[in-house]
């Protein structure tokens, strides 16, 4: 009974709290994390477990075979079997930094990976100057990596904010986020690759249609992890703030998305963002279904870590809702070939509670 109340208590207050926000702010109350979801037909689970007893995974992709390459924070990029078997014996392991919210992060197989076999991973680094990222382009046969390249350098590192979603786009270029390295002002400076996305060929050249000649192709973010492409091809990415004002921004060459001069649509001078959300939930990635086997079809989906829930937008509505709770913090979201969603969790990255068996990956088969 006092449980009870003091839920109905605080899902008022919320309620009172977004009537008197600004109308691009948005406040969903976060479920509690209850037994896992379930499917009310037949009773059939419609989240099951597809790996687990993970360390920190950080990013996925999927083969055209059926293959799912992820990455783990320690410097692990791993393999799940087309037939769902994790694969026990690492693709590679890689040196990295591995700490706070460095090491081995974003992954992103080639578009032509069945006939090329290169895959793509962020890595964080030290030497003598200091923390540091990159970009490596591996090449893989037979679920080991058989070559490496550095195709990006210089990123700035550090113990906090160091960005790290790789994905290619609708375009065939590859896109990098990276943050701010936890000096905030970098943000700001075209001189510096931190807080900026950036767009190359497969090979790490710059594209002739980037702006500025520059590997540059946005600016002013504090912590990007989330990007992703609508059905029409528009890029969104979604941006940590500093204490709440995390942001979801439609994207646009050379644009300036504010950070640290301006937050959630505080200064006019500056690219306005779609959502703002308020109190932080900390966007870890984004995807708009591309699929309806689960009724999502051009709806963006945003894993978050601090609020610990999927939740799905529809952009034209603003409609917002928690579609999956009850695991802990969420990293990454992949939607698969068949339709059905990957979910990877982060509950052992030093600010989660772990679950038994974490970390996991989740593959979500009904709605």
């Amino acid at each position: 009974m006092i449980r009870m109340i003091v839920l109905i208590i605080a899902v008022i207050t919320i309620s009172i709290i977004t009537v008197i926000m600004t109308p691009s702010e948005t406040v969903l109350p976060i479920p509690p994390p209850y037994e896992s979801q379930v499917s009310s037909s037949n009773d059939t689970k419609a989240v099951e477990i597809h790996a687990e007893k993970l360390t920190t995974p950080w990013s996925m992709d999927q083969a055209e075979d059926g293959r799912i390459f992820f990455t783990e924070r320690p410097g692990r990029i791993r393999v799940i079997s087309s037939n769902g078997n994790l694969v026990s014996d690492p693709v590679a392991y890689i040196r990295v930094e591995n700490i706070g919210e460095g090491g081995l992060l974003g992954l992103a197989l080639h578009p032509n990976f069945t006939s090329n076999h290169k895959l793509y991973v962020y890595q964080t680094y030290s030497n003598k100057s200091g923390l540091f990222n990159k970009i490596i382009m591996l090449t893989e046969f037979n679920n080991t990596v058989t070559d490496s390249k550095i195709i990006l350098d210089g990123i700035p590192g550090a113990q906090f904010h160091n960005g790290g979603r790789i994905k290619f786009g609708p375009d065939g270029k590859l896109y990098i986020s990276t943050g701010d390295a936890a000096r905030p002002k970098l943000a700001q400076d075209l001189n510096s690759l931190a807080g900026k996305i950036l767009r190359l060929n497969d090979d790490g050249s710059i594209p002739i249609d980037n702006p500025n000649k520059s590997p540059i192709y946005a600016y002013g973010f504090r912590n990007v992890q989330g990007i992703g492409w609508d059905v029409k091809n528009r890029m969104y990415a979604a941006d940590q703030g500093e204490t709440g004002n995390d942001e979801l921004n439609l994207i646009s060459p050379m644009s300036n998305y504010g950070w640290p001069l301006s937050e959630c649509n505080s200064d006019i001078n500056f690219t306005t963002p779609v959502i703002c959300f308020n109190p932080a939930i900390a966007p870890s990635s984004i995807l708009f279904a591309h699929s309806n086997k689960l009724g999502y079809k051009g709806d963006l989906l945003m894993s978050t870590l601090r609020a610990s829930h999927l939740r799905l937008i529809d952009l034209e509505s603003k409609n917002q809702d928690n579609i999956l709770v009850g695991y802990g913090r969420l990293r990454d979201i992949m939607e698969s070939r068949d339709g059905s969603l990957y979910i990877a969790t982060s509950n052992t990255d030093g600010r989660g509670i772990p679950q038994q068996n974490d970390d996991k990956i989740l593959r979500i088969l009904k709605p």
